[in-house]
């Protein structure tokens, strides 16, 4: 039997002003799967992510999640239907402590009333961010201010999770933790699409990778299969 897609998306096109970005792609995420959209820089990735999250002002297509057609819904719908998104720039606000910056993972989901209960679940597995609760949030160091954007998605217990690059900027050993908590979070059920450069690592942990080059899907297949073939790494993802 095969496994249930949780996200399809079809013939998505994406603009910024006149550039044509994504161009007319389509693939699938089955419930359960890590995927990872791979490609240089400006293949169009990051706007992929954020046309699924509803982020860009003008696109066309078909994206549906759960079944239900969401390409023309605002984000905040996409969220309360258990779509979440890590972007790069992570996004942490200024000011905030790590609790407080947690806690905005709720704003207008009925989990709110639960905000102390989930802090204390999530950061069980965020022990970094634990011990820095009532830290100011922008003064963690780079790697721990991407953990807190994750802890901050997870918040609202997401089916599925978007995450752009969280690698970028991170030292190695917090690398490490980050790819081995999204093992974690697999083997629990939490279906991810990923965009990482750095590819082997991505392809460590992932079930199936779709490659994108100027916009469009150039080629697909298994993690394994796409971690063994070094040409089509060479052509299409390295930097």
């Amino acid at each position: 039997m095969s496994p249930r897609l949780l996200l399809e998306v079809s013939s998505l096109d994406a603009w910024y002003d006149r550039s044509h970005i994504v161009q007319g792609i389509t693939f699938e995420v089955a419930q359960g799967e890590i995927v990872c959209l791979m490609g240089r820089n400006g293949a169009g990735k990051t706007t992929t992510l954020r046309s699924i999250m509803g982020l860009v002002g003008k696109r066309s297509g078909r994206v549906v999640f759960d079944g239900q057609e969401c390409l023309t819904e605002p984000t905040h719908t996409r969220f309360h239907k258990g779509l979440a998104y890590v972007p790069e720039e992570r996004g942490i606000v200024p000011g905030l402590t790590v609790r407080e910056n947690l806690a905005l993972g709720l704003t207008a989901s009925p989990l709110r009333a639960r905000t102390a209960q989930r802090i204390e679940e999530i950061t069980q597995n965020f022990p970094r961010l634990r011990e820095r609760l009532d830290q100011d949030g922008m003064s963690l160091s780079g790697g721990e201010q991407q953990m807190l954007a994750i802890a901050r998605a997870l918040m609202a217990e997401p089916r599925m999770l978007l995450l752009d690059e969280p690698s970028e900027g991170i030292m190695p050993i917090l690398v490490d933790e980050m790819f081995e908590l999204f093992r974690s979070m697999k083997a629990a059920g939490t279906t991810m699409l990923l965009v990482e450069q750095n590819v082997e690592l991505a392809l460590s942990i992932s079930d199936r990778a779709y490659i994108l080059d100027q916009g469009q899907i150039v080629h697909q297949g298994s993690a394994a299969e796409l971690l063994a073939d070094k040409a089509i790494q060479e052509k299409y993802c390295s930097v």
